[in-house]
């Protein structure tokens, strides 16, 4: 381990961390195009690095996996800050022109997507809204946005960022929070499982790094305890494991446990977490047609399998209702497809311990595929206080099911509800599966269940991995976790629109793709959406996304709709 290296740079930040907290926004645009310019150059080199590293090739249609999570999330975000950050410059308030609604929970929602044309164009049919915690009301609601650019004397912080290994615009969209929605000068360190990606991050931030406000360190575990212990440094924030972050808090080992156990701290730094979860789907019975039931089951395997299962909203438990006459036919659709897609090279440690631990039973294990195969466990019990599926985040590609009985579709939801709120450990990311007509007919009954759901993000009709590319949407679990019980976190990331007083995002997306949606009572243009794991033409689909993020030319936007269609 390099100190005196890692020194340096604290030192070096540490010395400009007020001149950061201070910087004029105009300036602060200036670094955003300039990030811009740099991702756009190392978008292609970024993902051929990405796709070998996961064993796959660039012509593999889930090499598209790997355009959209890599560069265009970025790029994305990036966009949403020049538009806010060029508002704040203007003296413009940052809501202008969004619709603002009071749900029947008395909550102020703001409507953040589709916010531009190319929202309606690349995205049509999907829709998100950000919830504010209760207490916002209309009037107030302008007060709890931007906080920090209203009165901009706080100190400035040097930040230590623990980057994710799994997606690979995670690190560098923790760094763009830090730097520009808290004001922070950034000390990156990157995962062992992507430190590949290194040398694109110093790319990007090369203009930041070079000034003295960021900084990229490497190491494993010994060099993340020197950084987040170090006297330079004034706040943590970790996207990664439970685990990880209680030894930062409280210590590890025996003593860590009674650390923790009385509420007793070891690093009392400020930290923001991201920390995964135990996903639900939550299939609505309805009037599902045959192609319905295959599309929604290739919504469920792809929550399931996109990026390999590695993904910190990966669906772990599927909740069916017991009874319907679509169910068997759903999870036969389900099986079908878990046998049909390839293998994927396990690339994230630890992946054979975790699943062999989640499938330790004597019965009840479906196994798909040969070298490296993909589980089902059909049947889980509800009630079971002990099911490991339950309580811990497999991050890998082991699919639960579990079935809840109700007389009708209300009483289903409710269960349901209570079900994910009460036994499954962590709150980042449910997802609720409805046909629009049933949606129609039980609106209060569903919006009930989303003012209850008690998840940072809530999809209907999609993945909430989508409101991961809508960077107006707030990313992070459900406020209110403690230090000692932190389950999926605390804080929220993304937030490009700057709202203090966040508590969920809600997106929605097409039930069917655009031929069947009208029979629905659906109007839109969607196709299979490019995170489905049997979209053929996804990496056709992510190439063409970047071009057309970096140049607007409608040619790209042509090409990358003919391939839409293809998918």
């Amino acid at each position: 381990m390099d100190t005196a290296h890692i020194d340096r740079d604290l030192a070096a930040l540490s010395a400009n961390k007020q001149t950061w907290a201070s910087l004029p926004i105009a300036d602060k645009v200036t670094y955003l195009h300039h990030i811009r310019e740099a991702t756009g150059r190392v978008a292609r080199p970024w993902v051929e690095a990405a796709v070998k590293a996961k064993g796959l090739s660039m012509d593999d249609p889930l090499a598209g996996e790997e355009w959209t999570s890599g560069p265009f999330a970025v790029l994305t975000m990036l966009d949403a800050l020049v538009d806010t950050f060029e508002r704040l410059a203007a003296a413009t308030p940052l809501l202008d022109g969004y619709v603002t609604r009071t749900t029947d929970s008395g909550q102020i929602a703001v409507e953040v997507f589709p916010s531009s044309l190319d929202d309606k164009l690349m995205f049509s049919g999907y829709s998100a809204e950000v919830w504010m915690e209760p207490g916002v009301t209309p009037d107030s609601l302008d007060e709890t946005v931007a906080g920090l650019y209203r009165n901009r004397e706080t100190e400035g912080m040097v930040q230590v960022v623990l980057a994710a290994g799994n997606i690979a615009s995670i690190a560098p969209l923790d760094v763009i929070h830090a730097m520009f929605n808290e004001d922070r000068v950034v000390v990156m360190k990157m995962n062992p499982v992507n430190d590949y990606l290194g040398e694109f991050m110093e790319a990007i931030f090369a203009e930041l790094i070079a000034d003295g406000y960021m900084a990229v360190a490497y190491g494993g575990v010994d060099v993340g305890v020197y950084l987040t212990t170090h006297e330079a440094v004034d706040s943590i924030h970790i996207t990664g494991s439970a685990h990880t972050h209680d030894a930062i808090v409280f210590g590890n080992g025996e003593e860590g446990a009674a650390n923790k156990a009385a509420g007793r701290r070891v690093n009392e730094r400020p930290i923001g977490s991201e920390l995964g979860g135990v996903s639900p789907i939550i299939v609505v019975p309805g009037p599902w047609s045959a192609r319905d039931v295959r599309f929604q089951a290739e919504e469920i395997v792809s929550q399931k399998m996109h990026n390999g299962g590695f993904n910190c909203v990966a669906a772990q438990i599927l909740v069916v209702p017991e009874g319907w006459d679509r169910t068997p036919e759903l999870l036969a659709e389900i099986r079908k497809l878990l046998g049909e897609i390839d293998d994927r090279h396990p690339y994230y440690p630890g992946t054979l311990e975790r699943c062999a631990a989640a499938i330790d039973r004597p019965r009840g294990v479906e196994i798909y595929g040969d070298g490296h195969p993909r589980y089902l466990l059909p049947h889980l019990d509800p009630n079971d206080a002990d099911e490991v599926m339950f309580s811990t985040e497999v991050f890998g590609p082991v699919l639960g099911v579990v079935s809840i009985e109700a007389p009708d579709v209300a009483s289903y939801l409710i269960k349901s509800v209570r079900f994910s709120n009460e036994r499954l450990y962590g709150t980042l990311g449910a997802n609720i599966l409805i046909h629009p007509r049933t949606a129609k007919a039980h609106r209060s009954a569903l919006d009930r269940a989303i003012t209850d759901l008690e998840y940072g993000t809530i999809a209907v009709n999609t993945w909430t991995g989508a409101a991961y590319f809508m960077p107006k949407c707030a990313w992070g679990a459900f406020p209110g976790h403690t230090a000692e019980d932190i389950q999926s976190g605390s804080g929220f990331v993304h937030n490009a629109l700057l709202f203090d007083r966040a508590q969920k995002s809600i997106v929605s997306g097409p039930f069917a793709p655009a031929e069947r949606a009208w029979m629905k009572g659906e109007f839109h243009g969607a196709t299979k959406p490019v995170y489905f794991v049997s979209n053929r033409r996804a990496h056709e689909i992510g190439e063409r996304v970047i071009s057309y993020t970096m140049e607007k030319r409608p040619a790209d936007l042509a090409r990358m709709a003919s391939a839409a269609v293809r998918g």
